[in-house]
């Protein structure tokens, strides 16, 4: 599963997608709350920066745009001075602004969180307050709008709506654009309103509603993971929908399809600091997803990391692929997944090197593990990023002339017991008498070795430092080595017999 992911991710590309809905102006106070104000018992914030972001639909945009897709924005903001900072926003993010109306008759929505510490813990939302309206966009605004949004529906791989209720997705609006796209055979995704009429969004591809909008929407309590399936089928079959993806927060995604197939896609536990923006996140993730032709159940898996990275932090900010690789790398640790075949070593390297890391490679036999070979592999470990361990075949073993008993221990026992270690990041395992073939494929910049050898005594010395790589040796336990090991054990089995 971890080759998979980092595949997903690095086949994403660079789609361009389409982004319909309620913009959002999120500005944050931040500042020390340690005491009560004197004038009312209320706490006292000493504020001490403030900060904007883009929320709502325009958050996604956001999103979509950290994800590496190319991104225009629909929607429709006010003529106020928050609409200027919101453009600017826009701008700075290299969002696509094209079809952003202007609408003198409404203010451009904000919503100011205050954010307040208190003795050195972890920042926490005091208050917020909002400035919005949630009337319906007037007729020609929305004709205004349709009018700039519609003709570029085709030139996109994906079209996401994001309805917060603010008035910009109303039925007119949706349905057209939803007809444009089934027209032109482009995936529409939506993440609704909480609300009990959903027919606005008949005829999209998805939704990606929460358990509370799941529950609104078709009067289901969703408890357990068939209450979610049996949800999503309503879902499809009313409103013909290809798929259902219900977030369920830490019980992962219920990802459910029209033919009624059913699965639930499991998220690792996390820290949860700021629900806020999961469920941007997660459409964002999974919209990018389908405008690459990713398959949708591994557009839910990925989502799952996108919006567990999402509630680790205080308020919006997007999740990068890079920060998605590093995630999965980071907690992708059993000992089954770090061994691998040369062919996924080299994707799960080439995806660590995207995030800026030093790889340190070492080989050897480790025959029978020891204190000496633990000390060293810590050592090399703490050379770089990433430890790659390639340890010789049973076969390649006995043509070093170790001995007619050697290995002591076959190669997918060596490899189990290295991959157990915390230091070592990845086990291989070669046939060959050197590690050549290894090295010119994965070209690691640090070739390591343990004892005590010149630079020019190490195998592969000369074709790390060809390409630029680094080599070096590293100390060793004395008195110890798997050779030591097995005459002690025979000599005592000698005086024993």
């Amino acid at each position: 599963m971890l080759n998979h992911l980092v595949d997903l991710i690095q086949r994403l590309g660079t789609p361009r997608v389409l982004v319909l809905g309620d913009a959002i102006l999120d500005r944050y106070i931040w500042g020390d709350a340690e005491r009560v104000s004197q004038e009312a018992p209320v706490i006292l914030l000493r504020a001490d920066r403030d900060e904007v972001r883009l929320g709502g639909a325009a958050n996604v945009a956001n999103m979509v745009r950290g994800l590496g897709a190319e991104v225009t924005l629909a929607t429709v903001a006010g003529a106020d001075a928050d609409s200027a900072v919101f453009r600017r926003e826009l701008a700075r993010a290299g969002i696509g602004g094209g079809a952003v109306v202007c609408d003198s008759s409404r203010p451009t929505t904000v919503k100011e969180r205050f954010i307040g510490r208190a003795q050195n813990r972890h920042p926490h939302q005091m208050l917020r307050v909002d400035r919005e309206t949630r009337a319906p966009v007037e007729g020609h605004i929305a004709t205004e709008l349709l009018e700039r949004l519609l003709p570029s529906v085709g030139d996109h791989q994906a079209v996401l709506i994001s309805d917060y209720g603010k008035g910009v997705c109303t039925p007119e609006i949706v349905q057209r654009v939803i007809a444009a796209a089934r027209e032109a055979r482009v995936p529409v995704i939506v993440d609704p309103r909480p609300g009990s009429d959903y027919a606005l969004y008949r005829g999209a591809t998805a939704v990606t509603p929460n358990r509370l909008e799941t529950r609104l929407a078709t009067g289901r309590e969703i408890r357990t993971s068939e209450d979610a399936f049996e949800a999503g089928r309503q879902m499809c079959r009313d409103l013909e929908l290809d798929h259902a993806y219900i977030t369920l927060d830490s019980d992962g995604i219920a990802l459910v399809s029209a033919d009624g197939s059913a699965q639930q896609l499991p998220t690792r536990k996390r820290q949860v600091y700021d629900i806020t923006g999961a469920g941007d996140m997660v459409l964002a993730t999974i919209g990018v997803g389908l405008a690459a032709g990713i398959a949708p159940v591994d557009m839910a898996r990925l989502a799952n990391v996108a919006g567990g990275l999402e509630v680790e932090r205080i308020g919006v900010v997007p999740v990068t692929r890079e920060e998605m690789l590093a995630d999965i790398l980071a907690n992708s640790r059993g000992t089954p997944e770090k061994v691998c075949t040369v062919d996924d070593l080299e994707r799960q390297i080439a995806a660590r090197r995207s995030l800026g890391q030093k790889i340190v490679f070492t080989n050897g036999c480790f025959d029978i593990l020891h204190a000496g070979h633990v000390t060293y592999l810590q050592q090399a470990a703490d050379e770089g990023d990433c430890l790659i361990v390639a340890i010789n075949s049973d076969a390649s073993v006995r043509r070093l002339n170790k001995g007619p008993e050697r290995p002591i221990f076959n190669q997918e026992h060596r490899a189990t017991i290295l991959a157990a270690l915390e230091a070592v990041d990845y086990v291989v395992v070669f046939d060959e008498a050197t590690p050549h073939v290894l090295l010119e494929r994965l070209r690691p910049d640090l070739l390591v070795k343990g004892g005590t050898y010149q630079r020019h005594e190490i195998v592969g010395w000369e074709l790390v430092e060809r390409y630029g790589g680094s080599v070096k040796a590293l100390g060793q336990v004395p008195g110890i080595s798997t050779t030591r090991i097995v005459e002690r054990l025979r000599e005592d089995y000698r005086k024993a017999g």
